[in-house]
């Protein structure tokens, strides 16, 4: 009994050493004096005792915290409010902690304090405050406005994250999570998460979950905690820039491959404008890609844009010169805009292509009769124009003649059967077409020079905007080279001057084969070979360099 009267029960948990608590009673020890002395007095279960002790807790901890500590670049009222706060979201007092972060915003714009990283950091804070609330939709407002501020900030980025998890929002939050770890790759938690969620998107969106996501920021060096105190090598850099261009090219590649296919249903529903629309898309993703030009060249003809089915066309034929679809639809755009020459001229190339396309022939069959009827239809208008007659001689085919024709100074050989074909001065583009079409239908290059000189150089240019192709150039430089060059080389430079001027005539030299360009070059030769007042050799070589 003497021992335990000399030690006194210490505890302040409720525990005691007797029945029904007579040992509380019996052995008590009168606290030392003073709040030091009631700290170590004996509770024995007493719960007044507890909640003393723990509020002296309390204030001994918020005294160890100084709530006028300087915060940033705060002023002191502000920053006294931001210090509250911190405290009260550590003592777990989230809304509390919301109503000091919010008076200190509040402050912030009231006092006309410009320091974006404090009001980036009381965003963020009170972000974090409304995660832990269970208020997500709050929370990725104020991250957002927070990264607003100071974008790429780790935090914020990291709680808005979570919070699009929380609402199921996985794509969002997938980028999020991606985006913290390139800005610190040691954030387990992002890791963690990245894994996790795609798992669910897996589920969500199948194989292709990726091509659903939105784009995931590229990371500035500068913002990558990582990367601060060492700079990337040349190589990581060059990896780094590989790994982006490949991404960026998947994305692009997944987004022409929906624009295609979803332009194809619109066809095949005869949706044609809507078709154009995910077209044009795709074209501005790849503007190389010739079967997006024809397949738009389809839709804009079904709805009677024919000039603009044409362009598309000449796009396609400039990168696949030989393109059955381009030259039957560039045809059909033709039609439309009563261009008949040259449609029948694209309807020839489809079925030297390919002679078994029966569209392309019954198309041929139909243009050439309206030919005939525009031709009818000049012929009436003009009966009282003077015609100057032109004749067309059918050769003999013998050694003889074939020696007399490759003389240059000679121009009419042995006859059977004399034509003959009036041409007039052409007043416009039509009538110089259907002039040059009649000349061309019996491959008479003397008329066609004929009619080169009742044509002023600087008009020819528009007069063939609408019919230059392959086969009408050649036929032109043939007509230059054989029935005007000796006589007017002056005439023959100027024209030629001024032909390669023409809308078309750039994607036209692309489309020529070796044969008319060896045609294009002796013309040139047979120039540069003639003295003239008109122009030098160095003139005609400047010239030539234009064609070939």
């Amino acid at each position: 009994m003497g021992n335990a009267q000399k030690k006194p029960h210490s505890r302040g948990d409720g525990g005691g050493g007797g029945r029904g608590g007579s040992s509380a009673d019996k052995y008590t020890v009168t606290p030392p004096k003073g709040e030091e002395g009631a700290r170590k007095g004996l509770a024995n279960g007493n719960s007044a005792a507890h909640q003393a002790e723990k509020a002296d807790r309390e204030r001994a901890e918020q005294s160890k915290v100084n709530l006028d500590a300087p915060a940033g670049n705060l002023p002191p009222p502000l920053a006294r409010l931001k210090n509250e706060g911190n405290h009260l979201f550590k003592n777990g007092q989230f809304g509390d902690a919301i109503g000091k972060y919010s008076q200190a915003i509040n402050g912030y714009t009231e006092a006309g304090v410009d320091s974006p990283e404090d009001l980036c950091i009381l965003y963020s804070n009170r972000a974090a405050c409304y995660l832990k609330d269970g208020n997500s939709s709050d929370c990725i407002t104020d991250c957002t406005k927070s990264l607003e501020l100071q974008p790429f900030s780790l935090k914020p980025l990291l709680r808005r994250a979570m919070a699009y998890e929380s609402l199921e929002r996985y794509r969002n939050a997938y980028v999020d999570y991606k985006t913290v770890l390139q800005i610190d790759i040691g954030t387990q938690a992002a890791h963690d998460s990245v894994n996790r969620i795609t798992r669910m998107l897996i589920e969500q969106d199948g194989p292709e979950w990726r091509e659903k996501l939105p784009e995931i920021p590229m990371v500035p060096l500068s913002a990558q905690q990582h990367r601060r105190e060492e700079p990337p090598s040349a190589e990581e850099a060059q990896a780094r820039a590989e790994r982006a261009t490949q991404e960026a090219a998947r994305k692009a590649e997944a987004r022409f491959t929906l624009f295609k296919s979803d332009g194809n249903e619109f066809v095949k529903k005869g949706r044609y404008e809507e078709a154009v629309g995910k077209y044009s898309e795709c074209l501005k993703l790849k503007p190389n890609e010739c079967a997006i030009y024809t397949n738009r060249a389809l839709c804009f003809v079904k709805i009677d844009r024919f000039a603009e089915a044409k362009q598309d066309c000449d796009a396609a034929l400039a990168l696949e010169p030989e393109n059955k679809k381009a030259f039957y639809r560039r045809a059909l755009a033709n039609k439309g805009l009563k261009d008949y020459l040259a449609c029948s001229t694209d309807l020839q190339e489809v079925l030297r292509l390919d002679s078994s396309v029966a569209e392309a022939e019954r198309e041929l069959q139909e243009v050439t009769e309206l030919l005939r009827q525009s031709l009818a239809t000049v012929a009436a208008a003009s009966p009282g124009k003077a015609r100057r007659s032109v004749p067309i001689t059918e050769v003999d085919d013998t050694e003889e003649a074939a020696t007399k024709k490759q003389d240059s100074t000679t121009e009419q050989n042995h006859v059977d059967q004399a034509k003959s074909i009036a041409i007039t001065q052409p007043t416009n583009a039509y009538e110089f077409g259907q002039a040059l079409s009649v000349a061309r239908s019996h491959d008479d290059t003397a008329a066609c020079a004929e009619l080169l000189r009742l044509v002023a150089p600087e008009t020819l240019p528009s007069y063939v905007s609408t019919y230059l192709d392959g086969h009408t150039l050649a036929f032109i430089m043939q007509a230059l080279d054989d029935h005007l060059l000796d006589k007017e080389p002056g005439l023959v430079y100027q024209h030629l001057n001024h032909l390669h001027t023409a809308e078309r005539f750039s994607m036209l030299l692309m489309l020529l084969d070796k044969d008319k360009r060896r045609q294009m070059t002796q013309l040139f030769e047979h120039l540069s070979a003639v003295e003239s007042e008109d122009f030098s050799q160095n003139d005609v070589q400047n010239l030539a360099n234009k064609y070939i």
